[in-house]
């Protein structure tokens, strides 16, 4: 159990991500809020504790890496980069603007912090695997983040990629699974059912971690052990699509459409609230 005060931080800031989430996705009239929501509480956990970064110097050596696979969920990503001060919050009201560098996907030439260029699903842990394996190469003891989303891992890609991982013995790689159960078709087990995900996870050669995405202790705890295995790691998730506002909540629809004007003001107020229940 960590400290209170740290959980109650991280959730807090969790809160922050949201609330940019749904203001940055309302002004720009488009962008993937569902799917940004649910990895909220991930992306706290990383950059406001785990990971080993410097916003003043994006591009060091030794920092830890972070690629977001699940490249539409660059709302929440963009967030968490302009609160740790990779680049003002104010840009984040810019998102999708034309002559803006916040674009609807992830894009490492424009955006300080942003490691990979994603939105091609799929091909986010092959990168991943490249940095891991480079990594070891130079003897640099720098770890390798790559956060997936459930649907993402149908690409025959994934699998070519997470039999590499453990035949090279990357012990430096982290696989997140934002595991929320849907995707832009329906329900993942509709599209493509892989349970038991974690075993075919575990025949690829790879540690699973199984843990509610949403509880802070969970997730610092899980990134903890993962740091300590000797093969690469896959922590499944679970998450809740829209998670923080209720009509969002598990609604397919909202995987990539922003809400409208009333929508927006409950949404806000809904985690205005919970904001005022955090700080007591």
């Amino acid at each position: 159990m960590h400290d209170k005060e740290l959980i109650k931080d991280l959730q807090r800031k969790a809160l922050r991500i949201r609330k940019y989430v749904i203001d940055s996705v309302y002004r720009a009239g488009s962008g993937h809020p569902g799917g940004s929501l649910s990895i909220a509480d991930i992306l706290s956990c990383l950059y406001f504790h785990e990971m080993r970064h410097d916003p003043k110097n994006p591009g060091w050596p030794d920092r830890d890496r972070l690629v977001l696979s699940k490249g539409h969920a660059s709302p929440a990503l963009y967030a968490a980069l302009a609160m740790a001060g990779y680049f003002p919050v104010s840009e984040l009201k810019n998102l999708r603007k034309t002559g803006h560098f916040l674009q609807g996907h992830p894009c490492m030439r424009k955006v300080p912090g942003v490691d990979m260029s994603t939105g091609s699903l799929g091909q986010g842990l092959s990168v991943g695997i490249g940095m891991a394996l480079a990594g070891k190469l130079d003897k640099k003891d720098y770890r390798v983040f790559v956060i997936m989303g459930d649907g993402e891992i149908d690409e025959g890609q994934v699998w070519e990629a997470a039999a590499s991982a453990s035949h090279h013995s990357l012990d430096n790689i982290i696989v997140i699974l934002d595991r929320n159960g849907l995707q832009i078709d329906g329900h993942t087990e509709e599209i493509l059912n892989l349970e038991p995900i974690q075993w075919r996870w575990r025949s690829f050669g790879w540690d699973v971690i199984e843990i509610d995405g949403h509880d802070i202790d969970e997730i610092l705890n899980a990134l903890h052990e993962a740091d300590k295995n000797d093969k690469p790691t896959l922590i499944i998730a679970c998450t809740i699509k829209g998670k923080g506002v209720s009509f969002m909540e598990g609604t397919l629809s909202f995987h990539g459409k922003p809400p409208s004007d009333d929508q927006y003001v409950k949404a806000m107020s809904e985690l205005g609230q919970v904001e005022e229940e955090l700080n007591g």
